[in-house]
């Protein structure tokens, strides 16, 4: 099965996921505004969270931040979905939004033949989700993620063969041989790395993995400062210090997505250097 970034790369040069939409201020993420907005700026990629409710339906959020997005203390897991349904989104400053929690079909709906979709946390729902995508016919319009263990990979094998699987990976990727063993659709890997001497940052791993015809994703994004998912060549580098050492030199390493909370930034930055169309 045939990996659908190689013809997005060749057209457009470096990819540019946004990390729960495009938000701030009064927009929040994860919310159909933020969706818009990403587009709106030329997203490539649209990355989504998702987690389900006591009866089993899926809403786009993030596992933990309800507090503060739906000023809800526990996991909407504890909740059925007519009640979760009701909340509206919350902004930067903890303040009720007029925009609705997304139940996930509403998200795919909405997106459905404008970008892809990265759909993370997929592997703690792996059935309901490609369930949901398979009635849309999106299985060629999104992306699925998960942790390289076992029985992730497994069930990604039964409910979602078809699908676009790119597993994320620390320090060292041993997916390009392993995952010749599983029915898989296997286009590449998130690589996430402390340092630039990590082999999963590596000139050699990086040319093999496009010799193999797989796609190779990095993240400007940082969760906190304690813990570096690009080895420093992040969002917060790009802007404060030098957008060369950050999205101009992940680009340059040869990667092939990068996912940004600044998208409009990394965008103009990387077009304006002819890094990306």
């Amino acid at each position: 099965m045939n990996n659908p970034f190689l013809a997005l790369n060749e057209k457009r040069g470096v990819l540019l996921a946004s990390h729960r939409g495009y938000y701030g201020g009064n927009i929040p993420f994860n919310s159909r505004p933020a969706f818009q907005i990403a587009l709106n700026h030329d997203a490539d990629i649209v990355e989504l969270d998702i987690e389900r409710t006591e009866d089993g339906k899926l809403f786009v959020l993030h596992p933990g931040t309800e507090p503060h997005i739906i000023r809800l203390k526990d996991s909407i897991k504890r909740y059925p979905s007519d009640f979760v349904a009701r909340f509206k989104l919350s902004n930067d400053d903890g303040g009720e939004t007029a925009h609705p929690i997304l139940r996930l079909e509403e998200a795919l709906d909405f997106l459905k033949g404008k970008c892809i979709v990265n759909l993370d946390k997929f592997w703690m729902n792996p059935e309901a989700i490609a369930k949901l995508v398979r009635e849309r016919n999106m299985q060629d319009q999104v992306l699925l993620k998960i942790s390289l263990n076992e029985k992730q990979i497994k069930d990604t094998e039964t409910y979602a063969p078809d699908m676009p699987l790119m597993p994320m990976v620390w320090t060292e990727d041993p997916c390009l041989e392993m995952m010749k063993n599983y029915n898989v659709r296997y286009v590449g890997s998130e690589c996430l790395f402390v340092k630039d001497t990590d082999p999963i940052a590596s000139p050699e791993y990086i040319e093999a993995m496009h010799k193999a015809g797989k796609t190779v994703w990095a993240n400007g994004i940082m969760y906190n400062y304690r813990k570096e998912l690009a080895g420093g060549h992040s969002d917060d580098n790009s802007l404060l210090v030098d957008p060369e050492m950050g999205w101009g030199w992940l680009a340059d390493r040869g990667f092939d997505i990068i996912q940004t909370d600044w998208l409009f930034q990394c965008d103009t930055y990387l077009k304006q250097t002819g890094r990306r169309k």
